[in-house]
């Protein structure tokens, strides 16, 4: 299978690997080696993300910040 990638960088998955994954909306993007490896984020997860943000010093309003201006650009 192929994905394509956009000019804004995105990529659409293929029928047959997103009926593996019903209920599933986000994916943890990492590279190994070279490769990209799309992992899915389970609910249980979503407040390991918060706390490594907060880590992070990124606050809710700078995600709605930064997610609007990928909306613009």
């Amino acid at each position: 299978m192929l994905a394509k990638k956009t000019s804004k960088n995105q990529i659409t998955l293929p029928k047959a690997i997103a009926r593996k994954f019903p209920g599933v909306d986000y994916f943890e993007v990492r590279e190994e080696a070279g490769v990209i490896i799309l992992a899915p984020l389970k609910p249980s997860r979503a407040e390991e993300t918060r706390a490594k943000l907060a880590r992070l010093g990124i606050a809710e309003d700078d995600v709605e910040a930064a997610v609007e201006w990928a909306r613009t650009s």
